[in-house]
């Protein structure tokens, strides 16, 4: 995806995640666009059968599952996290507050990259189009940029049109290793 390699240690848990935000940082670099990094990322994702998604149609159940199960296998990657009620449509015209999310506590790959346009590129972005366009399961990821916790809410469909989301509209840090601060929202969110 990066055509690059991290001379860091893949060896040594906290420098093994500093390379991966390296390489990372090198992807959003190299792409035209925030949609273009998002492509790239999702080209690195495994092609999901579809006889996976007839044997295992979205359900409220099955949101609830990956909720439990998320912070087991996502800790390593966002830091701290545990399952949440969100809300979610759980029948036609019908929201509710289901423990369908996970809230993960400080994004560790949002601190260590510290750029909003990672973050939406090259996480958020990429996870909502793997879960709900390959998985069919609808995930909607909300960043908090000032407290640097995320809610994924699995059961939740994400807004079809990115620009239409509100993290399209977010400033850069000014600390971003990436930003241009005379654009008033992130050049690398978005198309």
């Amino acid at each position: 995806m990066a055509g690059w390699q991290s001379d860091r240690a893949w060896d040594d848990g906290a420098e093994s995640y500093r390379g991966m935000v390296e390489i990372s940082r090198r992807i959003l670099a190299q792409s035209q666009s925030g949609e273009d990094a998002a492509a790239r990322v999702i080209s690195g994702f495994p092609e999901v059968p579809p006889w996976f998604r007839a044997l295992f149609p979205y359900s409220v159940w099955g949101a609830k599952l990956n909720a439990r199960i998320t912070p087991a296998f996502f800790r390593w990657l966002v830091g701290p996290c545990e399952p949440t009620a969100v809300e979610i449509e759980t029948s036609p015209g019908v929201v509710e507050e289901v423990e369908s999310g996970v809230l993960i506590r400080r994004c560790r790959y949002l601190a260590e990259s510290g750029c909003k346009g990672m973050c939406v590129a090259l996480c958020k972005t990429p996870t909502q189009r793997f879960f709900t366009e390959q998985l069919g399961m609808p995930l909607t990821m909300t960043p908090n940029f000032e407290t640097l916790e995320c809610t994924m809410a699995f059961g939740r469909a994400p807004p079809a049109d990115v620009l239409a989301d509100e993290v399209s509209r977010q400033a850069c840090w000014g600390d971003c290793p990436s930003a241009l601060p005379e654009l008033e929202r992130c050049q690398n969110i978005g198309p």
